[in-house]
């Protein structure tokens, strides 16, 4: 493949895509931010199988890769496209891939690759933080809403009138008999 520059972190996290509750790389876009063909890539993780347990690395299912074909644009199989279901990695995959791949290009793109899924991460864990302070407010307002009602009770309570206890005394006006 030819020499590519240098890319920015987005460039990369545009490509994480979210299988099986994990963040995850395909392995065409791993293949090209490392500068080797998808079929390279993939035969170095197979000769190094002890290198990727499940949680590195995984092949997609025929639905998996079924939904993922619908949803964007990778090429059908049958006329030079991909015969078989690509490999997921996870951040410690793409960078043991780098390591099995030893070149300078894949090892220099690993810093990227793992920038981007921490940068990632990051960005979950304040969005989690930021809901956990929502339920928290959410909380406190619910309980002022309380004790406001009931102040504005008493405080209408205290406005309205007291009843009218009966006349003690004469009344000029009314029968002198």
């Amino acid at each position: 493949m030819a020499e590519q520059k240098l890319v920015p972190v987005e460039f990369v996290e545009r490509r994480i895509l979210t299988l099986r509750g994990q963040k995850v790389i395909l392995d065409s876009d791993l293949a090209e931010l490392y500068g080797v063909e998808t079929r390279r890539l993939n035969e170095q993780v197979k000769r190094n199988l002890e290198r990727f347990p499940s949680d590195f690395a995984f092949q997609l299912t025929l639905d998996e890769y079924g939904v993922l074909k619908s949803q964007s644009a990778i090429s059908r199989g049958g006329h030079g496209g991909r015969r078989t279901a690509p490999h997921a990695f996870t951040e410690h995959g793409a960078i043991m891939a780098a390591n099995v791949l030893r070149s300078d290009r894949a090892i220099e793109m690993s810093v990227f690759v793992v920038r981007a899924f921490v940068r990632l991460r990051g960005a979950l864990a304040s969005q989690t933080e930021m809901l956990r302070k929502l339920e928290e407010l959410e909380e406190r307002v619910g309980a002022h809403d309380e004790t406001i009602q009931s102040i504005v009770a008493a405080i209408r309570q205290l406005m309205s009138p007291a009843p009218r206890a009966q006349k003690i005394g004469f009344d000029a006006e009314g029968d002198n008999a």
